[in-house]
């Protein structure tokens, strides 16, 4: 296989991830940028900062974002136990229930294509998506 044609096999399956991820936040008036935030969270608690890097945001951008879920309950903003000058954002309780049944319907909704690949074949496919965009992170 070329790499053109490993272009277009990434490219096609962003467009139809993207439109999952689209479609399942539309209905939770979440937008794509939104849903990232919310999947960030999910496992950390970065610092403002990291966070508007990570998303490649600007800091006004980022905080417009954070204060509109922090609006409707999703996060909050407090002081990394580290160093006490620095802004965390971290998920409530509502924002990780939200993620959960997003992340559960996204799951649902991809099945499709993942019970299409044996165990083996998922896990290698996971090793080697990981190994081809390690240097875009």
């Amino acid at each position: 296989m070329d790499s053109d044609a490993l272009v277009e096999a990434l490219v096609r399956s962003t467009f139809q991830v993207a439109g999952v991820l689209t479609r399942i936040g539309a209905e939770r008036d979440l937008s794509l940028t939104q849903l990232r935030v919310l999947g960030i969270l999910r496992d950390r608690r970065p610092r403002m900062t990291e966070l508007a890097a990570f998303l490649g945001l600007d800091k006004s951008t980022l905080s417009g974002l954070i204060d509109r879920a922090e609006r409707r309950g999703l996060v909050s903003r407090g002081k990394n136990p580290q160093d006490r000058r620095v802004i965390d954002v971290f998920l409530t309780p509502a924002g990780l229930e939200l993620t959960e049944q997003v992340y559960d319907e996204v799951r649902r909704a991809l099945a499709p294509a993942t019970t299409r690949l044996d165990e083996q074949d998922r896990g290698q496919l996971v090793q080697l998506l990981h190994a081809a965009l390690h240097s875009l992170d």
